[in-house]
């Protein structure tokens, strides 16, 4: 999990449900252990005492289990988490180098961004303070800068160059591996 971060509420409550059945793991072997202390060998035909060991036993593979499940899935957040970062630094930097090729004056670059983000021409004006004319207005010197016909194609425009480079390089594998050959 990132330093960044608060835990989310699944791995709170995964975290509750492993404390407790650690609990009540402890409460049932101690349990055992002291019938057994106590009754000597003839604790060891008791079933009550066999229920109580079987119930005891699958909560601690519970207990393990869960605790690697929260592992993996603490895991797999950390890595969505830098893949995210990752992609939007290098949306940004894209936009950036596009709305330098463009030309694009401050102002529009600022609009264009929120564009991108999805905002609606009123809500644009309501950030920036302007009107909503202003905002069409650098809306369409954006369109036709980038050569674009709307938000949608502006936003195809900068997706698809993303994709089309890998956003993390892929390290070369050593040279005493075989590539391999595609066949199966």
């Amino acid at each position: 999990m990132s330093s960044k971060t608060k835990p989310d509420k699944t791995t709170i409550g995964l975290l509750a449900l492993i404390v407790t059945q650690s609990a009540c793991s402890v409460f049932f072997l101690s349990d055992a252990v002291a019938d057994i202390i106590a009754d000597g060998m003839a604790a060891l035909n008791d079933v009550h005492l066999h229920v109580e060991m079987v119930a005891t036993l699958s909560l601690i593979v519970a207990v393990i289990l869960e605790g690697r499940f929260l592992v993996r899935l603490l895991r797999r957040n950390a890595h969505a988490e830098r893949g995210l970062s990752i992609a939007s630094g290098a949306l940004h930097d894209l936009m950036e180098q596009y709305f330098h090729e463009w030309g694009l004056t401050p102002s529009e670059a600022d609009v264009a961004t929120f564009a991108i983000k999805g905002l609606d021409i009123a809500e644009i004006a309501g950030v920036r303070g302007t009107a909503e004319g202003t905002v069409k207005a650098h809306l369409n010197a954006i369109y036709r800068k980038s050569g674009t016909s709307g938000r949608g194609a502006l936003l195809g425009l900068l997706v698809d160059d993303l994709l089309a480079q890998p956003l993390i390089e892929r390290k070369e594998p050593p040279k005493d591996v075989p590539k391999a050959s595609g066949l199966a």
